[in-house]
């Protein structure tokens, strides 16, 4: 359908065209980009070429060095923009196709480009989504019986992250310093973490905002949500025990959350949309809607060793077992009239799945320190939790027929904690 060829088994197939932000070295300018096979298309070369009727007044957002003024605009402008792209990269349009200096300036080999954060992250929000996670967490703490808090499945559960720590994928992350107490009748203690782990979590990026006091209803919620990243909220799980009563997650989460550079649009997501976990008690009526708004998203997280030439799968999972939907999400979150605005950041939380080899963190694979994990790299060595070194890499796509819709790579190595 394109022009560009693109490998069947690419992630940046031409039903996907996710967005992202690059530069041609490290510290130069940004531009906004467009990913297709091994390619990314510089936005900022053609936005003249956008002449709908919408985007033809709003050629300059796409020259900007984020896409929180693109994210800004319509849903309505976002589909029209994505039209021009596919119709701009399809093999019926001579405009790129046969222009071959236009071609050689608007099209970057993505092994050349470095990739950054596609927006400015005024506010981050992590939510508690995936109910096979609470529960498994819930048993571990306060057994099975006691799994689910009591509001668990009445709201969808969250905590309100540190967005000033948000980084791209390759960036790495030092384990963090911090009090814990490992034992009961003995004081608490400072130093490094020792229960580092991963939690494999999925993340959307806010469209148009709402004015302060004015909450998003469920049925219009779709219009505000932009697109779609992989996610890994690194958690200090032993200084997340000491401090996260009464307020929750601190220190344990503030060191670092790694995110997936392009931005995968709800559009090319939703040929892969499946039924919305079944729900009961039925949510009140601000929470619920009929359409499907959950996806078929293959997720895994694997291991890599420092030093090691490969890495280690440690788990598979799937989108499609959130309990709680985006549109819930982002209606619950704003229905107290609380302002989001283009470039916020909601996260899924934990996923999980009801299977063993689908559990999304450590913690679980683990057993809280209880199993001992054994990496299948053929060097022997095993995990509890994460090791200095490791580097951490989570990929996820939705297959179709003869192509994928991918996110790439959300990966971080640990580096040890500073001395203090």
């Amino acid at each position: 359908m394109s022009f560009i060829k693109v490998d069947p088994q690419s992630d940046f197939s031409f039903e996907n065209l996710p967005y992202g932000v690059f530069s041609l070295d490290q510290n130069g300018p940004r531009h906004i980009g467009v990913a297709i096979g091994d390619n990314v298309l510089d936005l900022s070369k053609i936005k003249h070429l956008f002449t709908g009727k919408l985007m033809q007044h709003q050629q300059h957002v796409l020259e900007k060095a984020t896409l929180n003024d693109f994210m800004a605009l319509s849903h309505e402008h976002w589909k029209e923009a994505r039209q021009t792209i596919q119709k701009l990269l399809s093999a019926d349009c001579s405009t790129l196709k046969d222009d071959d200096k236009l071609r050689a300036e608007v099209f970057v080999p993505m092994s050349k480009v470095f990739m950054h954060l596609p927006a400015q992250i005024g506010d981050y929000t992590d939510f508690y989504s995936s109910l096979d996670h609470a529960t498994n967490v819930g048993t571990m703490f306060r057994g099975k019986d006691n799994a689910l808090m009591p509001n668990w499945k009445h709201i969808p559960v969250g905590y309100h992250g540190r967005a000033s720590s948000v980084v791209v994928s390759g960036t790495a992350i030092h384990r963090p310093n911090g009090q814990t107490r490992p034992s009961e009748d003995e004081p608490p203690k400072f130093g490094p973490c020792r229960l580092l782990d991963f939690e494999l979590e999925m993340a959307f990026f806010v469209g148009g905002g709402n004015q302060m006091g004015q909450p998003i209803p469920i049925e219009k919620a779709h219009e505000h949500i932009f697109g779609m990243v992989l996610m890994n909220d690194w958690s200090a799980r032993d200084i997340q025990k000491w401090e996260y009563v009464p307020l929750g997650p601190f220190l344990a989460k503030n060191f670092g959350t790694s995110i997936s550079p392009w931005v995968v649009p709800m559009e090319a997501l939703m040929p892969f949309a499946v039924d919305n976990y079944t729900q009961v008690p039925k949510p009140f009526p601000y929470l619920q809607h009929d359409d499907k708004y959950t996806f078929d998203i293959q997720l895994e997280v694997s291991i890599q060793p420092d030093g090691a030439s490969q890495s280690s799968p440690l788990c598979h999972s799937n989108f499609r077992h959130m309990y709680w939907t985006m549109k819930q999400q982002l209606a619950h979150h704003s229905v107290t009239g609380c302002n989001m605005r283009p470039g916020d950041l909601l996260a899924s939380g934990t996923i999980s799945g009801p299977e063993e080899t689908s559990y999304g963190s450590m913690l679980e694979l683990s057993w809280r320190g209880s199993k001992t994990l054994e990496l299948k790299n053929n060097t022997g060595e095993t995990r509890k939790f994460i090791q200095d070194g490791d580097n951490v890499i989570i990929k996820g796509f939705c297959q179709g027929n003869g192509s994928r819709v991918g996110f790439g790579l959300c990966e971080g190595k640990i580096l040890p904690a500073h001395k203090m």
